[in-house]
């Protein structure tokens, strides 16, 4: 007769891997905003189209880990993070896969054009986008490392830099943003108002994506405070 283990079986399997495998899944999500856009800008749809449902099989794949966590974690855990602290941190990494299709569907539905004056500023205001979320990538995927050296030592200090880090991307973001939206007024008085709205929409979403990721730099930091 197979007997089960009790005290495996109390403490189950550590939740950790699976919120690093979801961030991973989402910030490729973002990631695809890049070659996405480049390719509306070029105007060539069909890649665009192509781009848009791979970012959508990325969320739904990110969705379905999302709740095979929520429906798979104990309710009690046996580490120095609790189970709130955990959902919390997945909420907002969901919420930049989210909001990376969401932007994609709308471009891509109206087949939004970007006036050529503002293509080297979005573009490079995409790209600090997604560097925003690669550098939370990189501070979740220490997250294994803090427990086993219980959120100790020297590596607190390197993650307490990755979360200075990444806030510092932000700030960047913030200020392409500003600068950006500030061109765009500038150009609005000559483009069809709807086409302003959505465009203005659209960056204000992109800049989200940003703000979330940061959003999960800071649910870390609050786990290294406690």
């Amino acid at each position: 007769m197979a007997f089960s283990n009790p005290i495996s079986n109390l403490f189950g399997k550590s939740p950790i891997k699976p919120l690093q495998e979801h961030m991973s899944l989402v910030v490729s999500c973002a990631a695809m905003l890049e070659p996405f856009f480049e390719a509306v800008i070029s105007h060539k749809w069909t890649k665009a189209s192509d781009l848009f449902d791979k970012i959508a099989d990325q969320e739904n794949q990110a969705d379905e880990l999302k709740k095979q966590f929520r429906l798979s974690m104990p309710s009690t855990l046996f580490m120095p993070v609790s189970r709130i602290d955990l959902l919390s941190i997945l909420a907002q990494q969901d919420d930049i896969a989210n909001t990376s299709k969401d932007v994609c569907g709308i471009v891509l539905g109206r087949e939004m054009d970007i006036p050529s004056a503002l293509q080297a500023d979005f573009m490079g205001f995409v790209k600090s986008t997604i560097e925003t979320s690669e550098k939370a990538l990189k501070a979740i995927n220490e997250l294994d490392e803090l427990l086993e050296t219980g959120f100790t030592g020297q590596e607190v200090k390197f993650v307490k830099k990755l979360i200075r880090e990444l806030d510092a991307q932000e700030q960047k973001v913030d200020k392409k943003e500003r600068k950006l939206r500030h061109r765009l007024f500038k150009l609005e008085a000559d483009m069809p108002p709807v086409n302003v709205m959505f465009l203005y929409s659209t960056i204000d979403n992109i800049g989200a994506i940003a703000d979330t990721a940061e959003r999960v730099g800071n649910r870390l930091e609050i786990l290294l405070a406690k």
